[in-house]
């Protein structure tokens, strides 16, 4: 029998969230990183089984007011397929949507092609082109 799931607005612990990245070979984050980042989150959602299970999860940070990032978007692989990233990325866009005054810029990085246009992404290229750093272990 499949889980039930329910999307509910709260963050995950940064334990749960460090072992999703991982499960989904997404770039490590420190424990320590996570604890102290997590609270200052704008917004964040978890989807949970019926057993309470955390098996996805989304975030916004940001400003609050003229920019938002939405990152953490990622599902456990063992419940993949079965709509939970769309649930999760409808809730932090209906939060956006909400809460953002006109103007507001929303930005996310993503490693998947086709997916963020739904909710009305576009590529910045050639216009602008993101740029990252990361510190040392």
């Amino acid at each position: 029998m499949d889980a039930t799931y329910t999307v509910v607005d709260r963050l995950p612990t940064a334990a749960t969230l460090a072992r999703l990245r991982e499960l989904n070979d997404m770039g490590p984050r420190s424990i320590q990183g996570l604890r102290r980042g997590l609270p200052n989150s704008v917004f964040g959602v978890v989807a949970v089984t019926d057993a309470e299970t955390v098996v996805g999860t989304g975030r916004i940070v940001g400003d609050d007011a003229s920019i938002y990032q939405l990152c953490d978007l990622v599902v456990h692989p063992d419940h993949q397929g079965r709509g939970l990233g769309t649930r999760l990325m409808d809730a932090l866009m209906a939060y956006v949507e909400e809460t953002a005054p006109p103007n507001a810029y929303v930005n996310l990085f993503a490693d998947v092609e086709g997916y963020y246009e739904r909710w009305g992404f576009e590529h910045t290229a050639p216009a602008s082109r993101g740029m990252f750093l990361r510190t040392d272990d």
